[in-house]
């Protein structure tokens, strides 16, 4: 029933928030018993104007089927927060703001937002019981057979608030009535890519996934140009699962698209958060534990000959090697090509060395080399650089966790992957946790593995 009216039901989106806003200002007025006169008007006027032009520029109005909740809300509140910047800049500029009472004001920003969030959660919730009911739906078929195409299977009939119904897929690489799903019998091949062209040109089908492999540029050149001679909604589905991707983000130089596929997180505003964070944690940390640290230094200098400091070159960010500092542990100080990992009862810790390593207290001087701009406090726990060279012929995608700075603690330490390396498959599930950290980085996941550092990662029996 909704989707030939798409289009109007954009138009009636834009109505809705338009009176949204205008009845924030009559709500914010009536609050702080202001007359709702004329000049309100034109000013909640002005502000559905400027908002709609953000709003429609931000892609606030496409298909809420394919869109997630968050990014419509930040995407909205964008929109909504320029639009109060040109607002005030206009009041400034033409000498009018003092016309206007302030609390009305900041009381009409903050109840349009809030409507502007609200309205859409609720009518979202709706969407999603009448597509689960069945209705509003839409049906679709897959290119491809491959990993990208069974996901994108997965995807639609396992979320089916979506409200999008798989008919099967085409492929030259199976016969008719094969089944790429097993867990999905009803889902077949139901012929070769012409087959599938053929089908949606009589109309049967809303959409089109494409989800060809990387190589098959000729089929995927050849669906694109067919499709053009139809009204059917085409998607690309890149083949990425090929890949264990990192931060991707699309960038256009100078018109040509193109796909980051292994990059830091870390850069512009991002990196900048990340350093003062860094510089933060450790300064608070520094202070706390600069007694505890004086008095380790004495008991590690009182207790065994040697260096209270033990420092070692390690891969650091974008594998140039750096120098973490340490408490001395061991009587020696190694840092050679063969760097034996310490294992339970070895003669080389010493009883100091033991414990501190136990608790972790060995690795505080690396809260230097984080104000030092070399280590952050969590990240990937940065190996000896033979252990490097060692683990990167063995493990797809070691090196990938120098793509941002090492760390005092990281995902990997707080799951129990720490301490000694003594199968392939402990190093790998450390990686793993390594580059899931790097996908999934936020200000709010490094707070969290501090918390949990704090908690769980005092007392650990994995290391000796």
């Amino acid at each position: 029933m909704i989707r030939p009216h798409q289009t109007k039901f954009s138009v009636a989106h834009k109505f809705v928030d338009s009176l949204v806003i205008m009845l924030a200002m009559v709500i914010s007025t009536g609050l702080h018993n202001v007359t709702f006169d004329g000049q309100y008007i034109n000013a909640a006027i002005r502000a559905i104007l400027i908002y709609l032009l953000f709003a429609s520029a931000n892609r606030v109005y496409g298909s809420w089927r394919i869109s997630q909740l968050w990014p419509e809300i930040r995407s909205v509140t964008i929109a909504w927060v320029l639009a109060l910047v040109v607002m005030v800049t206009l009041a400034f500029l033409t000498k009018t703001s003092s016309n206007y009472s302030r609390v009305v004001i900041v009381a009409h920003a903050l109840i349009s937002w809030g409507l502007l969030i609200g309205y859409r959660i609720l009518l979202r919730q709706a969407l999603r019981y009448a597509r689960r009911q069945g209705m509003n739906s839409r049906n679709l078929v897959i290119a491809g057979t491959g990993a990208a195409a069974q996901s994108m299977a997965l995807v639609a009939l396992e979320s089916k608030w979506l409200g999008l119904d798989v008919l099967g897929f085409y492929d030259y690489s199976h016969p008719i009535g094969f089944v790429p799903l097993p867990d999905y019998p009803e889902l077949k091949v139901l012929g070769s890519l012409e087959d599938m062209v053929q089908e949606v040109k009589l109309g049967g089908v809303d959409q089109i996934y494409l989800a060809l492999p990387q190589h098959k540029t000729v089929e995927l050149e050849f669906c694109v140009n067919e499709l053009a001679d139809t009204t059917a909604t085409v998607y690309i589905v890149p083949d990425m699962l090929t890949f264990e991707l990192m931060h991707a983000r699309w960038y256009n130089m100078s018109g040509v698209p193109v796909v980051s596929v292994y990059e830091s997180p870390f850069n512009g505003v991002d990196g900048w958060l990340k350093r003062a964070e860094d510089v933060v944690l450790s300064s608070l940390i520094l202070l706390a534990v600069a007694l505890p640290m004086l008095l380790i230094a004495l008991a590690v200098k009182l207790s065994s000959p040697g260096p209270v400091i033990f420092k070692q070159r390690r891969y650091g960010l974008n594998s140039h090697v750096v120098e973490v500092w340490k408490f001395r542990t061991m009587r020696v100080c190694e840092d050679g090509d063969v760097v034996p990992q310490a294992k339970p009862g070895d003669a080389r810790v010493t009883r100091l060395g033991a414990f501190l390593r136990r608790t972790s207290l060995d690795e505080l001087p690396q809260f230097i080399n984080v104000l030092q701009g070399t280590m952050s406090v969590v990240g990937p726990r940065p190996h000896a650089i033979s252990h490097n060279e060692e683990y990167r012929k063995l493990v797809h995608g070691y090196m990938l966790r120098h793509k941002v700075k090492p760390g005092i603690t990281g995902l990997a330490q707080i799951k129990g992957y720490r301490g000694e390396t003594d199968t392939l498959d402990k190093m790998q599930n450390r990686v793993r946790c390594d580059l899931e950290y790097i996908r999934n980085w936020t200000v709010w996941l490094d707070i969290r593995i501090v918390v949990l550092t704090v908690i769980r990662g005092f007392n650990s029996k994995h290391a000796y």
